[in-house]
């Protein structure tokens, strides 16, 4: 067999006329990369699924260093909320006038108060009054405003001319005169009666946000394209509006709960918000004003207690809106 006709030369070998598959046997055999060939993609590649805006924020916030500080002090004060013994054995309604105003003392850290009370066993169950206060009002107006104003920018018309002119009521009453108002005629003194003052004067601001973050998603075409394919109000609501429509609701509200928490304290202050027995940083931070040259310990304690708290949901809340918020992306 002649050179010219053997059939196993690849430099000679036949392609038969408009063949365009197989493999390329000159640039195999020769080593050199075929034209236009790139690695073959990964097995399993193409299957991982795009992250939700849930999972990026999530992603953010765990290397978030302002998160990771306010979420750790957050779940102390959590802990020390619901279980305050853990770590303050004395009753904090246990009073001796012969230690009153005294300063720091082995087992007592914090001192004594004007009635002879442990100043850390206080500060350390007073945290229970403020975080319950703050936690429950937040829920409370985060789900009456998140309804109220959702309702109101999904169907609009009279229903949303009403509540806007009810919201334009409430947003023009000071808020701690509106306390020293209601809470003055309320004998009880317990905490829900403050609650219930700050869910009534809190959820316009929920309801307003919550309403224009309904009338940016209804206008989607995701929304447009279930609703022309015969989907109801409800599962536009819950399925596609609500999810996209959630974000900013939760920042506000989480910002919030810190302004609640020294809401209580001012109006604890005033006399107004939480009575004796119960323990509050307010209370306490009242009593001390009155002694805070004889003893500013009795102020200190308390009032930064207070502070390390509104800080770090405030801070814990910014956090979460730089997580959450596309435009920082």
């Amino acid at each position: 067999m002649s050179e010219e006709s053997n059939p196993f030369d690849p430099e000679h070998a036949a392609v038969p006329a408009g063949f365009t598959g197989g493999m390329d046997l000159t640039d195999e055999l020769s080593g050199r990369p075929r034209a236009g060939a790139g690695p073959r993609p990964a097995e399993g590649a193409g299957d991982e699924k795009p992250r939700s805006l849930w999972s990026d924020a999530w992603r953010d916030l765990r290397r978030n260093p302002v998160f990771v500080v306010s979420a750790l002090i957050i779940l102390f004060l959590v802990f020390i909320s619901i279980w305050p013994g853990a770590i303050a054995g004395q009753d904090p309604l246990q009073a001796d006038l012969a230690r009153s105003q005294e300063g720091s003392q082995p087992g007592h850290p914090f001192g004594f108060d004007l009635q002879g009370r442990d100043v850390y066993t206080r500060v350390v169950y007073g945290a229970r009054a403020s975080v319950t206060v703050g936690v429950c009002a937040t829920l409370g107006v985060v789900l009456l405003g998140s309804v109220l104003g959702g309702l109101a920018g999904f169907f609009g018309g009279w229903w949303d001319a009403i509540l806007s002119r009810i919201s334009d009521v409430f947003f023009g009453i000071p808020v701690v005169l509106g306390g020293l108002v209601f809470l003055s005629v309320i004998t009880n003194s317990t905490v829900w009666p403050v609650i219930g003052f700050m869910i009534l004067l809190g959820w316009p601001q929920i309801a307003r946000i919550a309403r224009g973050a309904v009338i940016t998603a209804r206008e989607n075409d995701y929304v447009q394209a279930a609703r022309a394919l015969g989907a109801g109000n409800s599962r536009l609501l819950l399925r596609h509006i609500t999810p996209n429509a959630v974000a900013p609701v939760i920042v506000v509200g989480t910002i919030a709960l810190g302004t609640y928490i020294s809401l209580e304290a001012t109006l604890s202050y005033l006399g107004v918000g939480l009575r004796p027995p119960t323990v509050s940083w307010g209370i306490d931070i009242s009593d001390a004003s009155s002694e805070i040259r004889n003893a500013p310990h009795m102020l200190l304690w308390p009032a930064g207690a207070l502070s390390v708290t509104v800080l770090a949901f405030i801070m814990l809340g910014d956090a979460v809106r730089d997580a959450l918020d596309p435009k920082l992306r």
